[in-house]
């Protein structure tokens, strides 16, 4: 187990000092001419559809990053803008339900990057729309829907909130070569306190939109878990009636997270570490166990130390020491070229780490 001391004795997070790291990086250079814009579409498959409205010659040179903070999430598309208009639109049946604000950007013979052509905007994933872009590159920010400032469908934005925000995405963006793990809490409560100061809701746009909003989202079954995770009998079908969902429906929004079970099981092994953390709980491992429907103290171990990489006896040391646990789980998946965007997105809003802490 890899830990750190700091002077006062107490064990620290040995990855806060880690460089942040993009959980997504990927360009159409791999891929033949011809096949490069189909390849750039395929990036934004379950988030947005692209069509390729003009064109100079048949390459499509681009590159996609995304970086994970936390429950944000932000990137960056290089796109040949010079002779190139793309349409962009909303899918018809989403998954996700996130505001999506979205900065362009034009780059001028000697590279300096400049507003783009296109206004700056701030839309709902799960709301129709429709954009059309010559520009270079675009500057996202995925907002989730779990914030007081967010949780609308319908938000308010003039023009000096909507340039505020901008330059604060631009900033960020430009400052992630000097971030670090430990720096993301303080640059989600940052964003998060930033859109609550400048974002306006009204719940008379909230109640005209139910009508076309017919996806669900992550974040909703999530809380509806986080809030009967104790109950024995919180099952695919069960949890299905109560969000009003189809089991279809409900195993595409957890297919990256290994399965409905699986999240249900790995959520309830967290909750479980809290508590053997909490050094005012004394009670046995095997009674916190069973509180969290894990009746088999051998097989509860098992699945713990394979979750955390320690027992649930080193959890309790550490935590009673003062030692503080993550409170993401972390997700054996394919990073890099082979993540997407889509996934990753649900998998922040599930709190599920894609990022490999090496």
């Amino acid at each position: 187990m890899d830990a750190r001391v700091c002077p006062s004795g107490i064990l620290s997070d040995p990855f806060a000092d880690q460089p942040l790291r993009c959980a997504i990086d990927t360009n159409t250079s791999s891929v033949p001419a011809p096949a490069q814009f189909d390849f750039y579409r395929s990036w934004f498959a379950g988030v947005v559809e692209f069509q390729r409205l003009r064109a100079e010659g048949p390459s499509f040179p681009a590159r996609h990053q995304v970086w994970q903070l936390g429950d944000l999430a932000l990137g960056a598309i290089g796109v040949p803008g010079a002779g190139h208009d793309l349409r962009w639109k909303h899918l018809k049946r989403p998954l996700l339900d996130h505001w999506m604000l979205s900065v362009p950007l034009l780059r001028s013979p000697a590279g300096a990057e400049a507003p783009g052509k296109s206004p700056v905007q701030m839309k709902c994933l799960e709301l129709p729309h429709t954009a059309v872009s010559g520009d270079d590159r675009l500057i996202t920010m995925f907002l989730p829907r779990t914030w007081p400032a967010t949780r609308s469908s319908r938000i308010e934005t003039g023009d000096v909130a909507l340039g505020f925000l901008a330059s604060y995405a631009t900033l960020l963006y430009r400052s992630l070569p000097q971030l670090r793990q430990a720096d993301i809490p303080h640059v989600v409560t940052a964003t998060a306190n930033l859109c609550a100061a400048v974002l306006a809701s009204r719940e008379d746009h909230v109640a005209a939109a139910q009508g076309p909003i017919k996806a669900v989202a992550a974040t909703r079954i999530a809380r509806i878990i986080a809030e009967r995770l104790a109950d024995c009998d919180l099952t695919p079908d069960t949890l299905c009636r109560a969000a009003g969902v189809s089991r279809s429906h409900l195993y595409r929004i957890f297919e990256p997270a290994g399965g409905v079970s699986n999240y249900i099981r790995r959520r309830r092994l967290l909750r479980a570490r809290d508590a053997l953390a909490d050094s005012a709980d004394r009670r046995t491992v095997s009674s916190i166990a069973a509180e969290w429907s894990f009746t088999d103290a051998s097989t509860f171990s098992r699945m713990f130390k394979s979750e955390f990489g320690i027992s649930p006896k080193e959890a309790r040391e550490l935590g009673w020491q003062g030692v503080r646990h993550s409170s993401w789980l972390s997700i054996d998946q394919p990073h890099g070229e082979d993540c997407s965007l889509s996934n990753l997105l649900i998998n922040n809003s599930l709190g599920l780490s894609l990022s490999p802490k090496q």
